[in-house]
């Protein structure tokens, strides 16, 4: 990157989030709203409240305070976004597959039972069971643009049930217990009403396997490729009964099947074998498939409303589950959206909101970089923008309460209590 590039996206920054004005009443907490994206885009290890506000000047209560009790409009700011969001969409080049929303969960550990919807349970980002919180997001992929459309707090049932415990964390009383695919749903409907449109969307067995979802997604004429348990249930044309997925199709039908070969941007080229047979499941058709990965020898099932689409293109969609992991990972680690500390739901909410604020103008910038550069300059990655924006952003004007809070001194928050393990709720 040139200088001129740096300093054109220093501008593009606060221009971007100028564009997130309405959601403030005041301008000191659009202040703070800046200082607390810059810190989202920073070089700091954590990035939390008490980091942010350490190296922007900013006394750390003050910015607790912009995160949790300050009054602005969080719902509106991701609103903003979405539609933001939906026009750049449009606006790209036309693509094969067109725009393809992509559902997934993303997990981070946590210690104590403060964090709201902590508990033990099952956690993608290490593997097993174990104390933490799970966030549902969306994404999206088209072409080479990726970014994360929306995330909210997978809340447990052992939280639902605790009233008192939620009251204690902040949390409304109209928010309950949901299943992930409901969570999932309801965010399609949103992204819907913001004009954001998909061509395809894909997911994988955990929310696959909710016979109800597919069904929604079926009779509102949404096509998608869904990755399914052997033991889906469906019924092959002519027969009285169910049977299950690994029982119509097998892994040595893969093997005789036709070879693919699907192309993906962040990961080598996979190649396979697969085979397909058309199937009913509560009175809808659908195209069950079974993949066999040549590298790996892993076998995949998965289910398509696309019954006329070629057996290629829906393992293409398939494919772009791997998007959101490569978001995923850009959002933890460039933009902290794993790093909040604190026990107040309104926070949680807020800090997912301004990650995915920050990670949407990367995203953009990104995209519009990699145009820019010629064949070659294939490295224009998340990375790359990050830390030239991290040294072209001047920190925030202090507000005269910062000089009690020397950087180096961290004011940590009060420790979790340690509480009674939490029983593990069975997979939703």
């Amino acid at each position: 990157m040139t200088d001129p590039d740096i300093a054109r996206l220093g501008a593009a920054f606060a221009s971007f989030l100028h564009h997130f004005r309405p959601c403030f009443l005041r301008r000191r907490t659009a202040a703070h709203f800046d200082s607390y994206c810059r810190g989202l885009l920073s070089d700091l290890p954590r990035k939390s409240v008490e980091p942010i506000a350490l190296a922007c000047g900013t006394a750390v209560r003050t910015l607790q305070e912009f995160l949790t009790t300050a009054a602005w409009g969080h719902g509106q700011a991701r609103d903003r976004l979405q539609r933001r969001l939906a026009e750049y969409l449009g606006a790209l080049p036309a693509d094969p597959l067109g725009a393809v929303g992509v559902i997934d969960e993303t997990s981070c550990l946590k210690q104590g039972d403060q964090t709201p919807g902590v508990q033990r349970q099952y956690l993608g980002c290490v593997g097993k069971i174990a104390n933490g919180i799970v966030t549902v997001p969306i994404g999206v992929a088209q072409g080479r643009f990726q970014a994360l459309l929306d995330a909210d707090l997978y809340l447990p049932r052992s939280w639902d049930q605790g009233r008192k415990r939620c009251r204690r964390a902040g949390i409304p009383d109209g928010v309950r217990y949901r299943a992930k695919w409901r969570i999932a749903l309801d965010q399609l409907f949103r992204l819907h009403a913001a004009g954001v449109r998909f061509d395809w969307l894909t997911f994988d067995e955990g929310y696959g396997g909710k016979v109800p979802f597919l069904t929604v997604l079926s009779l509102a004429g949404q096509r998608f490729v869904a990755e399914v348990p052997v033991s889906f249930a469906a019924r092959p044309a002519g027969a009285s009964e169910g049977r299950r997925a690994d029982a119509l199709l097998t892994a040595q039908d893969a093997r005789r099947g036709r070879g693919y070969r699907t192309r993906r941007h962040t990961h080598p080229d996979a190649r396979g074998r697969a085979a397909r047979r058309s199937v009913q499941v509560r009175g809808h058709g659908y195209t069950l498939g079974v993949a066999v990965n040549e590298a790996t020898a892993a076998v995949k099932y998965f289910v398509t409303n696309a019954t006329a689409e070629p057996l290629a293109r829906a393992l293409q969609v398939a494919c772009r589950r791997a998007t959101v992991e490569h978001s995923f990972r850009i959002a933890k680690t460039e933009a902290g959206l794993a790093h909040y500390e604190g026990r107040q739901y309104v926070g949680l909410v807020r800090h997912l909101a301004l990650a995915l604020i920050v990670l949407a103008f990367v995203a953009i910038h990104t995209d519009r970089l990699r145009g820019e550069k010629p064949a070659g300059g294939g490295g224009a990655g998340v990375p790359g923008a990050e830390r030239a924006l991290r040294h072209l952003i001047p920190p925030a004007p202090g507000d005269g309460r910062a000089a009690s809070c020397r950087r180096g001194d961290p004011l940590s928050p009060a420790p979790q209590r340690a509480g009674d393990p939490v029983p593990q709720e069975p997979a939703a």
